[in-house]
């Protein structure tokens, strides 16, 4: 194989009988120390493909072979050799081992060659390196952090969701509390939707074959596609996407140019068959909740719908608490369908809208789908860390495949422009950088448990359910620790459980129809009248504020 590079470090795989112990991984770090140490130069060749081809066959090493046969095709290719190492690389390289400053090896895992499980599972060493040591401990902070925020970790701990291999993988069970944080996000995706104009829709989780066939996907998209079913002799197939359903939908009635744009939002959940090597978490799964939407629009209006789209995209991001975008523009590849002028014309509108929100955007040559161009939005989290969410995407194939139309004012009929859009991406995704990015530490709108009440003693547990009962009332999510135990430990549990209000109740507070008020991030707060007490949780709630002293923008 040959040294892989990634967005932070690189790895490399080998086969081996056995996979890498910690143990390993220091004694491959102190022989790497060596090499470092021998300020070994790098030198660069040029040899003819079919020469080293045919010497890597003779040495049996099938995985260079498959790479020269079926990835690597220029006549000639690259080898670096190093001391008495020599391998495939594309370069460029540092002149010397003696320009590694710092560098770590941080974990070995299987993979399988060409992440095909009907492949070998190899073994994958990954690992950083930097030219100064206090970039190496930068980063090795970081990675402390993003372990503390694992969402998978956290997900458990804090009863949010499981995996159950009874049930399968990639396949995500969402317990009470995951259910409630996930229930406010969609309450808000759904309050801002019908808000800005949007109708919601709901469509089946299988359709007849014969929809994806029209649609493209069998053609295009059948190695992420679950096998068919056999149902009263027909063919079925559960969804990948929520798209064909759209479309059908459209073609219920004919449509007028004063229908338009219609804009068609779903909370749609789909299945893809992602392969065994690749599942993670929340953030690559098998069933996933896509906040999907379609844009049905005039030609002529496309430049207006697009400047609105963009906006509203950048509100409900803001929204969660992501200020931080990376923005790019993938324009026409060679393999396309669709009308040169309507590229033109999509890609031009596309670089308009951006240019007068004034978003800084890379532009992508040639990285747009077959069916049209698009624009990505990148958050970044607390770490750094970016996740692709928004997707903004033309789409010439579909409105042609399904026929779609309009009769214009001319009383003609015309094709529709479609936009697709995915918002959050996934409500699973989206929930795991959210759980990862507030470490476990919602905002008060978001929490799971919003206050839990401390009775100091078991006789002052008929107040504290009155209390219980005040706060439900009106909304509030509480809930009351009853345990015949010291309130030092009720409160520690409580913060590890990251809830963000403790209500304390003592004889004082049961005797003046009050609680003694505890904030997570702000400490004790005093005694408060009930009243008080409400108007404060139901204003900070409604101000969808991220932290006790922050307001969103």
């Amino acid at each position: 194989m040959m040294l892989s590079p990634i967005e932070e470090g690189f790895y490399y795989d080998f086969e081996v009988p056995e996979p890498f112990s910690p143990e390993d991984l220091e004694k491959i770090e102190a022989r790497m120390g060596e090499i470092v140490a021998e300020k070994a130069p790098f030198t660069r060749e040029e040899v003819n493909h079919d020469e080293i081809l045919k010497l890597y066959q003779e040495r049996g090493e099938t995985y260079k072979v498959d790479l020269l046969e079926n990835t690597i095709s220029d006549e000639t290719v690259s080898i670096y050799t190093q001391s008495r190492f020599r391998d495939l690389c594309r370069g460029p390289h540092i002149p010397h081992t003696g320009f590694v400053k710092a560098f770590k090896l941080t974990s070995s895992s299987g993979a399988y060659w060409r992440g095909d499980e009907r492949n070998t599972m190899l073994q994958r060493i990954y690992g950083v390196s930097y030219p100064k040591r206090g970039m190496l401990d930068k980063y090795l902070g970081r990675m402390e952090e993003a372990k503390k925020r694992d969402h998978r970790i956290l997900g458990k701990q804090l009863e949010l969701i499981a995996i159950s291999d009874e049930i399968g993988p990639g396949l995500i069970l969402w317990l009470p509390k995951g259910a409630r944080v996930r229930n406010e996000i969609e309450n808000f995706w759904r309050e801002e939707h019908l808000k800005a104009g949007y109708e919601l829709v709901y469509s089946p989780h299988v359709a007849r074959l014969g929809l994806w066939e029209k649609s493209g996907h069998t053609e295009f998209y059948r190695e992420s596609m679950f096998p068919e079913m056999k149902i009263d002799n027909n063919s079925y197939q559960l969804k990948p996407m929520n798209c064909p359903f759209h479309m059908a939908m459209y073609r219920t009635k004919r449509r007028s140019y004063r229908d338009l744009p219609l804009r068609w939002a779903e909370l749609g959940t789909v299945y893809r068959y992602e392969r065994p090597g690749v599942l993670h978490g929340l953030m690559r799964v098998r069933g996933f909740t896509q906040d999907d939407a379609h844009h049905f629009v005039e030609p002529d209006k496309i430049d207006e719908e697009l400047d609105w789209l963009i906006s509203f995209c950048l509100h409900i991001l803001k929204s969660f608490g992501f200020t931080e975008f990376e923005v790019s523009l993938s324009t026409r590849p060679e393999k396309k369908i669709g009308a040169d002028a309507d590229w033109e014309s999509a890609e031009k509108g596309l670089r308009k809208a951006l240019q007068k929100a004034e978003i800084d955007f890379t532009v992508d040559e040639g990285g747009g789908a077959f069916y049209g161009p698009k624009i990505d939005i990148i958050i970044k989290d607390a770490l750094g860390r970016r996740w692709q969410c928004s997707t903004i995407q033309f789409d010439f194939s579909l409105p042609e495949r399904f026929d779609l139309s309009y009769v214009d004012s001319s009383g003609e009929l015309k094709r529709p422009l479609m936009i697709h859009r995915a918002l959050l991406g996934s409500i699973e995704r989206f929930f795991g950088v959210l759980l990862e990015n507030f470490a476990g530490d919602f905002p008060l709108w978001l929490a799971p448990i919003q206050a839990r009440i401390l009775p100091i003693t078991d006789e002052l547990n008929t107040y504290a359910g009155e209390v219980m009962t005040a706060l439900k009332k009106v909304g509030i999510r509480v809930e009351t620790d009853t345990r015949s135990e010291k309130i030092g430990h009720k409160i520690r549990e409580a913060e590890l459980m990251k809830i963000p209000y403790m209500l304390i109740i003592g004889g004082r507070e049961r005797d003046s129809g009050a609680v003694s008020v505890r904030r997570r991030g702000e400490g004790d707060l005093g005694a408060m009248g009930l009243n008080d007490l409400i108007t404060r949780l139901e204003t900070e709630i409604k101000s969808k504020a991220l932290s006790p002293k922050k307001q969103p923008k």
